[in-house]
């Protein structure tokens, strides 16, 4: 089961290397992570997304929750919650028509074209890994895809709860 785990953690080295160091000790793979400094320039923010049922997952967000650099843990899939992931995409665009296919599928993704070249056009997308995954999808039926670029997920709870230091 696909589960995304959030973390408030003190912004210091090694913190990182601590956290995703549970996840190997476990064997189990990091899907995505994406980590920032919050508001508060002395805490990050840390998603990851990884597989595993719901007694590995709880073990591990209980070993997260133990190490010092970490102030809480909160496990986003047990709730209602808002996910997001941006992807550059640079794709080739040799011919005409290729791209006016390629504009129209920007169009009715709502994704942006920010970089235009002769040869090639690089579109940036948002949106949850599944519209990434269909728009990659889509792209690659109509022409050649050069490189792509993904941040990993990132995500807060819908309503009331929130994470915070407090």
């Amino acid at each position: 089961m696909r589960r995304i785990i959030s973390v408030l953690m003190e912004n210091e080295p090694g913190a990182l290397s601590r956290i995703v160091g549970v996840f190997s000790q476990r064997a189990y793979n990091v899907d995505s992570l994406c980590v920032a400094a919050t508001d508060d320039p002395s805490l990050s923010r840390l998603t990851i997304v990884s597989h595993g049922n719901d007694k590995v997952i709880e073990q591990i967000t209980k070993q997260v929750n133990k190490l010092i650099d970490v102030l809480k843990v909160s496990d986003l899939t047990e709730g209602t919650h808002i996910e997001r992931e941006l992807m550059l995409i640079k794709v080739a665009t040799k011919t005409e028509l290729t791209r006016s296919e390629v504009k129209r599928t920007v169009d009715i993704f709502r994704a942006q074209i920010v970089d235009v070249n002769a040869k090639n056009y690089t579109i940036q997308i948002t949106g949850t890994s599944d519209k990434l995954d269909a728009f990659s999808a889509t792209m690659a039926e109509h022409t050649e895809i050069i490189e792509s670029s993904r941040t990993g997920v990132c995500g807060l709870a819908r309503g009331e709860k929130a994470l915070r230091a407090q």
